[in-house]
């Protein structure tokens, strides 16, 4: 349950901040405003707070466990270049990143349901010739 809530309450924070709004989204692509681009700033900065309280305080999760954070390797490789490619390019197309697709979707746009339905056979697929691709 206390899933559903937190998914419930992320999604009216995306539709209130307007950042699932197609026109935010279009302007951010387009230079003509700082709003998108203040809201992912600053979600990076309380992400990487986040990090770094949960490292020094060596914080515990829900079930109690604790929590270990291993670096990550940070190499640029034709892999992250082509699908950053692929994710801004479908962003740009429908005017949604694939979270904000469940909202936009439960919110009334029932358009957005053709995106949504066509990423999640995407990651299906993916999934099917995962084994037969290059990593």
């Amino acid at each position: 349950m206390r899933y559903l809530f937190a998914g419930v309450f992320f999604g009216f924070v995306l539709v209130k901040s307007e950042v699932v709004s197609w026109f935010r989204i279009q302007e951010m692509f387009r230079f003509d405003s700082f709003h998108m681009y203040g809201v992912i700033g600053s979600a990076i900065v309380v992400g990487a707070v986040s990090i770094w309280i949960i490292n020094k305080l060596e914080l515990n999760d829900m079930d109690g466990n604790t929590m270990e954070l291993e670096p990550k390797d940070n190499s640029i490789t034709k892999r992250y270049v082509f699908g950053g490619f692929i994710f801004g390019l479908g962003w740009a197309l429908t005017g949604a990143c694939p979270g904000p697709l469940y909202v936009l979707s439960g919110s009334g746009l029932l358009i957005m349901t053709v995106p949504l339905v066509s990423a999640i056979i995407g990651a299906w697929v993916y999934g099917l010739l995962r084994p037969r691709l290059p990593h």
